[in-house]
């Protein structure tokens, strides 16, 4: 399997095919970030990062982890889709690509399914609930699975903000599923 720093340096080199499948092998990811900050949104969102983000590479510095980059942009214009949209009140969070434990869910009792998918649900609903700063930051951490250094390369920030977002982001997370169970 060709790297990311190998399809990198081919794409800077003029070879759109190398650039394509840097982006489809980081594309289920992005959609991923882009739904749970844009919701609806996220697909457009991911189209025009991939646009600028082929428009930039020249501004990616060799080396450096190629996925990080690539979902800062993806962050930064479902950030702005989310805002311009101003339906903040009604996000709606889609998680397209089937991971291994919806896979596996549809395999358990109808009972056990619908659980899981309850279960799922409230959390993206009170991770829809967050602030945009302690969403992005769930977004890339848990959802994009990015170590919280590669979170903090995303986000510009350093890794002991990104430690304590995260921390804030959970607490109110738990915060607000206690909340829908006693209520």
């Amino acid at each position: 399997m060709i790297s990311d720093h190998e399809l990198v340096a081919s794409a800077r080199a003029g070879d759109t095919d190398a650039f394509c499948a840097l982006l489809e092998r980081h594309r289920v990811v992005a959609l991923r970030v882009g739904y749970t900050i844009a919701g609806r949104d996220a697909e457009d969102a991911v189209q025009e990062a991939m646009v600028k983000a082929f428009r930039h590479l020249e501004r990616f510095r060799p080396g450096s982890a190629f996925r990080p980059w690539f979902l800062a942009i993806v962050a930064n214009e479902a950030r702005n889709r989310r805002r311009s949209s101003s339906r903040q009140d009604a996000v709606s969070l889609k998680l397209r690509a089937r991971t291994g434990s919806e896979h596996a869910a549809w395999e358990r009792s109808a009972e056990d399914g619908a659980l899981a998918m309850e279960q799922r649900d409230r959390l993206l609903a009170a991770v829809g609930g967050l602030s945009d700063r302690d969403r992005e930051v769930v977004a890339l951490r848990f959802f994009a699975g990015l170590t919280e250094a590669e979170t903090g390369d995303a986000l510009g920030c350093p890794l002991g903000t990104v430690k304590s977002r995260l921390s804030r982001a959970i607490e109110r997370l738990r915060d607000a599923l206690r909340e829908e169970v006693v209520t």
